[in-house]
């Protein structure tokens, strides 16, 4: 009873939106600092872009983005992903309903074909695209290769972003989630733009996925370095 409850669209409904009251307590408790200084006006010329995350460090990554800049995320049809869905529309954002897998099983089942064709259209009409760059389930901070795909077939770049707050709880999770607290200090960290050739073989992705995965890693590590803690 408790689980259909919980699918209930007015209970999903209801959480996403003190999901999105949360987030925004948080982002307005904490103070902010960015780096790189002026990476905003420095990406505006490359715009848009495909920005890359972290599961489980996702939640204050809405965050980092101008207002000016249109943009849609992509989120998985789970019930979970419903939420996040929710809470991402009432931040302004786009939504993008869709994520990826392990296997081409997986991929169709998630929508995985369907959601890259979706965000290649946003990217053609100038939305910059927010996604986790790794598959759902782990392993953690192990980046898959569809965000590289979408980078080469798009042709737009990729920039790794990550946020952390001084304040936080660590989950216990496959993706080592972090809920950020109010009241504290934080901090958007960026890695650089990565472009991915179009002519590219798909069995030379590897090198690319990898700079994705350092680039992401790296952002993370600054992100807590600059707010005092080590990373989660």
């Amino acid at each position: 009873m408790i689980k259909r409850l919980g699918r209930q669209p007015w209970v999903l409904s209801a959480v996403g939106s003190v999901l999105a009251g949360y987030l925004k307590l948080v982002y307005h408790t904490n103070r902010f600092t960015i780096e790189p200084q002026g990476v905003h006006e420095e990406t505006e010329s490359d715009l848009p872009v495909i920005v890359a995350m972290w599961h489980g460090q996702h939640f204050m990554v809405p965050f980092a983005k101008p207002s000016s800049w249109p943009a849609k995320v992509m989120i998985s049809r789970s019930a979970d992903g419903e939420v996040n869905a929710i809470a991402a529309r009432k931040l302004g954002l786009g939504l993008i309903r869709a994520s990826g897998g392990r296997n081409a099983r997986q991929i169709k089942k998630r929508g995985g074909m369907r959601g890259f064709i979706e965000a290649l259209r946003a990217l053609k009409d100038g939305f910059s695209i927010a996604m986790t760059a790794d598959v759902p389930k782990g392993p953690a901070r192990h980046s898959g290769v569809g965000i590289v795909q979408l980078a080469k077939h798009s042709g737009r770049p990729i920039l790794p972003v990550a946020v952390a707050t001084s304040r936080s709880i660590e989950l216990n999770s496959w993706d080592k989630a972090s809920v950020n607290l109010p009241f504290g200090r934080g901090a958007i960290a960026t890695s650089e733009l990565i472009w991915v050739p179009s002519e590219i073989e798909d069995d030379a992705l590897e090198v690319y996925r990898q700079q994705v995965e350092d680039g992401l890693n790296k952002a993370t590590t600054r992100a807590y370095q600059l707010v005092g803690r080590a990373d989660g």
